[in-house]
């Protein structure tokens, strides 16, 4: 069984601590079970709860109308937000519930009405990204199983390639080049997708050499083709010295070119960066980044 802590429930649903602890004790909203070494933790069912009462109360529900309502008119009430009104944040709170129950259905359902309420470009910056990075802290944290990894790693996949596809030929005759991917040994695909469609988006030519690329391949690609930017995101889990290191061997090797690094190691070690190596930061900011390359 998945176990949270209190502040794993915190990062997933944007309620404090705080405000949990008192809606446990007021409202029995949710009860905490208890290790044999008595550690509290919570589990999926408190975890679909906590996102269900965030949606309804931020929508103008007082928590204490919503805990008399039951698990039947909190999905309907649910459903009527996220078709006659659209919040990013409800979004993704619907994504990360789907995920948990594995329902592909509901899944494609929330994909969908966002895409035609917002586009599928706001989409991806607004719900799909800021889901993606949840994701993250709960694979992270050991939270999520593999099949639930894999499930949602599958469907967003499909989205993004299929919207990477559609952007064939959009390059300008004169546009520069990024070449993107992941190091040797990383494997966490979705950001780097996401990144790529909006780059080639944007009219840039693009390189896509995916997972796990040996450095010396990296350098044999730029000695043949003209590579004016890099591109890559870092996920998994390194030592701080390993990681500056590899940022070091990517600023003296391509000293010529522009590096962009995203990923949660970045925010894991802030390390001071070499001139020529930056933060892509949010999808936002990076396409402010590179509007005008």
């Amino acid at each position: 069984m998945i176990q949270y802590s209190i502040k794993d429930l915190e990062q997933l649903t944007g309620i404090k601590a705080h405000t949990i602890r008192i809606w446990e004790k007021r409202y029995q909203l949710i009860e905490p079970e208890r290790t044999s070494t008595n550690i509290r933790f919570y589990s999926d069912n408190d975890l679909k709860r906590l996102l269900n009462v965030s949606i309804l109360n931020r929508n103008g529900l007082k928590i204490s109308t919503i805990v008399t309502m039951c698990n039947e008119e909190i999905n309907e009430r649910i459903i009527e937000i996220s078709e006659t009104s659209h919040d990013s944040d409800n979004q993704i709170e619907q994504l990360i519930v789907a995920m948990i129950e594995l329902d592909e259905h509901r899944f494609e359902r929330i994909l969908s009405t966002s895409v035609i309420k917002i586009g599928f470009d706001d989409t991806v910056v607004k719900v799909l990204y800021p889901f993606f990075e949840k994701i993250g802290i709960l694979w992270q944290i050991g939270t999520i199983y593999p099949a639930q990894e894999h499930f949602v790693s599958n469907l967003l996949r499909q989205k993004l390639i299929i919207a990477i596809d559609g952007q064939s030929g959009n390059a300008r005759p004169d546009s520069k080049c990024f070449l993107i991917f992941l190091p040797s040994n990383e494997w966490h695909e979705l950001g780097l997708l996401f990144f790529n469609y909006l780059i080639k988006k944007s009219g840039y030519k693009v390189i896509y050499l995916g997972q796990s690329v040996p450095f010396e391949d990296l350098v044999e690609v730029s000695g043949k083709h003209k590579v004016d930017y890099l591109f890559t995101s870092i996920t998994t889990p390194l030592t701080r010295k390993k990681y500056a290191e590899y940022i070091h061997q990517l600023s003296t090797s391509f000293e010529s070119q522009k590096i962009y690094i995203t990923g949660y190691q970045t925010h894991e070690h802030p390390v001071d960066l070499p001139e020529n190596v930056l933060l892509a930061g949010s999808p936002t900011d990076f396409m402010a980044k590179i509007k005008n390359l």
